[in-house]
């Protein structure tokens, strides 16, 4: 089964990039405004994209600060059935590139003298298809719209995530 995996270093304490992922409040800010969500475990969040369109996940883990984990419930025929998650490292420059040398480009353009590095997965497609191209590509603008909202305080979230 295809996988959409990304990794991506936030200049900003896991705490608030936990926060950002976990609160209906930072998911509005950077991945889509109409959402409805609660930080419960087996609750459902509701991201709607527009009037005619939305995607529900049901909340399976929530370990504070570390990992969030959701199982897509509606959506798309492609996502329904997809698993995604957040696991969140945070450290100075140095542990950091010890512990993920690929890294090394991200960390270097770091402004900050620490930050968390996010690893992103998006688990269980049925195979690759157009969706699961377009979502990956989508994936990497919202994750930097998360990165944004943590870094400056305002993310870029839809319908505005693919504009420069």
């Amino acid at each position: 089964m295809p996988h959409i995996y990304h990794a991506i270093l936030i200049g900003s304490s896991k705490e608030k990039v936990y926060h950002a992922i976990a609160s209906q409040s930072g998911l509005s800010a950077w991945w889509t405004p109409h959402t409805k969500a609660s930080a419960e475990v087996d609750s459902i969040a509701r991201f709607s994209f527009g009037p005619d369109y939305f995607k529900e996940m049901k909340i399976v883990k929530l370990t504070p600060f570390e990992e969030i984990q959701w199982h897509c419930i509606t959506g798309a025929h492609e996502w329904i059935g997809t698993d995604i998650s957040f696991h969140l490292l945070s450290g100075d420059k140095e542990t950091l590139r010890k512990m993920h040398p690929e890294m090394e480009g991200q960390i270097e353009q770091l402004v900050y003298d620490s930050g968390t590095l996010l690893i992103f997965h998006h688990k269980n497609w049925d195979t690759y298809s157009p969706m699961f191209a377009e979502c990956n590509y989508t994936w990497g603008q919202f994750l930097r719209s998360l990165k944004l909202l943590c870094e400056t305080g305002k993310g870029k979230p839809w319908p505005h995530q693919h504009r420069l």
